[in-house]
């Protein structure tokens, strides 16, 4: 799961399509407070979030990482990138 801001959404998504993730569900403008303070989409709090799942086989997260962390760092953008494991159960 990575959290992104919403101005920086598509860059990131372009950036993870050309390192090879052709595959994940978006949920667009989400509200919610962190460390950058409270994005809730009013006049008062303006900005929102964006939310990206891919599911990843094992040997591809390391280099999920990297691709995060290399935007991260080359566009000075915060992003949040968070991973468990799941199961298909159907």
């Amino acid at each position: 799961m990575v959290i992104v801001d919403d101005d920086h959404k598509e860059e990131l998504e372009a950036c993870l399509v050309d390192a090879g993730l052709h595959a994940y569900t978006e949920i667009p403008e989400t509200f919610g407070m962190g460390i950058t303070g409270p994005h809730l989409g009013s006049r008062a709090f303006p900005g929102t979030s964006a939310i990206i799942f891919s599911i990843l086989e094992d040997d591809g997260l390391e280099a999920f990482r990297e691709t995060v962390a290399q935007f991260k760092e080359s566009r000075g953008v915060r992003v949040k990138v968070v991973a468990w494991e799941v199961e298909e159960v159907a």
